[in-house]
């Protein structure tokens, strides 16, 4: 049909102006064998470059016209018929060294024409390095089908038929900020059937790659007879691991040291305060980030022990740029609520009270959206994080049912601490009275708030508790206070007697704020007794409470001496004689 000549055409077109890689290594060792790679990069134009030609357009493999010209075609023996014999034919070649034997298994048809086995060897050499230093190969998911389909079983133990595939990816890099995959492709030269080899765009990279990825410079310096290996690696690498830790931990210590000496010739308060608090967290900071520069420069670990290496410690020095910038937004916070707020123990000082806890609540969502910002710093590092974050993303709908039943408490508590903050129905230093427990709330943090009892006792009280549930709260418009002091007395006693010597007392107390004049009144009766009830105000519940307890102290001792506690409450028997029956 016509139209497959033209995609043919558009394809050779598209493949002709394929470039080779400009920038390459000048990497010159690696920790595998003590034979270092050639310092010429192998894909500069030493010859006529060559499209990797292809006639005709087929879905199951793609069709070349040429093959390796510079080394020819593998053996007989060679296995290339699936992906993982092929890859598997790399690295058993590589690990016994026979790097000429590997180079079969590259397509090398967008490097020069004039490329030598030993150049390809070379290639293969490098390759290997990378694969062996930042690729997890899992074997598990590379197809041993011609076809590249992965077998899958059925209930009914058939298997399930796919179409086949041309191109397979079994790794993937980070190179210059962009992603980078290893890939396998499927080819058929002329009447030699279709086979796997590692694709020419992978192989037109190698010097790239191993420019960034390639071995370090103490790799290139040492010499053979330091290679001697443990577990499979060099020996001196893990010296030099400990020598560099000992190194960055005294980088570290000194750091932390100058710092601290120059913020304390400071005659700024705030930067002396910096000196106790901050610089420990920087000097771990920079010891910790000093150790995977010098380490990630000098020295190379390969396998899953680089892998699991290199996670760590990224993890480690994200963790602790993140810990400093949490102790910095903990300390300004502090040292705004310290300086810059009036005092909080005065009740009245309502407007302190209120700066604080805006600042409380503050506090902890910037140090929550840090942490949650280093977390995702350390996700954003991982491919495999990455790639389950996409699958989260697919199944947003049950992920999040899932995390809201699960997650519903401690997310509410957070909502009810920023309504706390919004709406104010507390603040810290407000005298409150919860479940009959008087006490002042101490502190407002994630998801509970604290209040201290008049006993120093302290209640734990969830946020969504506070928003969902009545609460009383002495001090949330004005911390004045007024109590009453209630007496019962004898049906004769002179009321306003007792109004008068009430006043006289009120009158005597510093803490009576005279906002609220003296108020006497009988409030009700019983068939013993009346009750009296006496109003007294003053600045805070505090002075409120010390007081009524004086007054009514003074006043039960004036009703008990008044006429030898005649007008105290009286159980009144009548008892009545009745004349003797004659």
């Amino acid at each position: 049909m016509p139209y497959k000549y033209l995609i043919s055409l558009l394809l050779s077109v598209f493949l002709c102006n394929i470039s080779v890689a400009q920038d390459p290594s000048d990497s010159t060792d690696s920790s595998q064998n003590t034979q270092l790679p050639s310092k010429e990069p192998i894909t500069k134009n030493k010859g006529k470059f060559r499209p990797n030609a292809i006639d005709e357009y087929n879905e199951a493999y793609y069709i070349i016209n040429r093959l390796n010209e510079s080394i020819g075609l593998p053996p007989n023996n060679v296995n290339f018929q699936t992906p993982q014999a092929t890859l598997e034919h790399f690295v058993i070649s590589a690990r016994e060294n026979d790097y000429m034997n590997a180079a079969y298994a590259l397509n090398l048809n967008l490097l020069p024409s004039d490329l030598s086995h030993k150049d390809a060897a070379l290639l293969a050499e490098k390759l290997y390095f990378v694969i062996n230093q930042r690729v997890k190969l899992n074997w598990d998911d590379l197809p041993d089908r011609p076809d590249g389909q992965i077998d899958i079983q059925t209930s009914t133990n058939k298997a399930v038929a796919g179409n086949p595939r041309r191109s397979i990816v079994f790794g993937e890099v980070d190179l210059d900020g962009r992603d980078y995959v290893f890939r396998l492709q499927r080819v058929k030269y002329k009447d030699y059937g279709a086979f796997w080899l590692i694709s020419p765009n992978t192989v037109e990279n190698i010097d790239e790659l191993y420019k960034v990825y390639g071995p370090r410079k103490l790799d290139r310096m040492m010499p053979d007879w330091a290679r001697i290996k443990l577990w499979s690696m060099p020996v001196w690498k893990f010296a030099g691991a400990l020598l560099l830790i000992l190194l960055c931990y005294y980088i570290g210590k000194l750091f932390s040291f100058y710092l601290r000496k120059f913020l304390m010739k400071s005659k700024k308060q705030w930067m002396q305060n910096i000196a106790g608090k901050l610089t420990t967290p920087a000097g771990v900071a920079i010891g910790v980030l000093s150790f995977y520069l010098l380490l990630n420069n000098l020295i190379s670990f390969a396998g899953s022990f680089a892998t699991t290496l290199y996670a760590i410690l990224l993890i480690v020095v994200i963790g602790s740029i993140t810990w400093f910038f949490m102790r910095m937004v903990d300390y300004f916070m502090l040292y705004v609520a310290e300086n810059k707020i009036g005092d909080t123990s005065v009740e009245e000082n309502s407007e302190a009270r209120k700066m604080l806890t805006y600042i409380s609540v503050a506090r902890r969502i910037v140090t929550f959206i840090v942490i949650i910002f280093g977390i995702s710093v350390v996700l954003s590092q991982f491919r495999s994080l990455e790639k389950l974050g996409i699958s989260l993303m697919a199944s947003a709908g049950v992920a999040t049912v899932i995390l809201g039943i699960a997650a519903q408490s401690t997310l509410g508590n957070i909502i009810a601490g920023v309504q706390i903050a919004l709406t104010k129905p507390a603040r810290i230093g407000d005298t409150v009275i919860i479940d009959d427990d008087w006490g002042y709330v101490e502190d407002i943090r994630f998801t509970y708030m604290v209040v201290r009892t008049w006993d120093w006792r302290r209640i734990v009280v969830p946020l969504r508790y506070v928003i969902s549930n009545t609460f009383e709260n002495w001090s949330m418009t004005s911390a004045h206070q007024i109590r009453p002091i209630s007496i019962y007395a004898d049906y004769r006693i002179d009321v306003k007697k007792v109004r008068k010597k009430f006043e006289e007392i009120l009158k005597t107390k510093e803490s009576w704020d005279e906002n609220k004049p003296p108020v006497v009144q009988v409030v009700d009766t019983t068939e013993k007794s009346i009750q009296i009830r006496f109003l007294c105000s003053s600045k805070d519940a505090v002075e409120a409470w010390d007081l009524h307890c004086e007054l009514r102290e003074e006043l039960i001792s004036y009703i008990s001496n008044l006429e030898d506690g005649l007008f105290l409450s009286t159980s009144r028997v009548r008892i009545q004689e009745f004349p003797a029956r004659q």
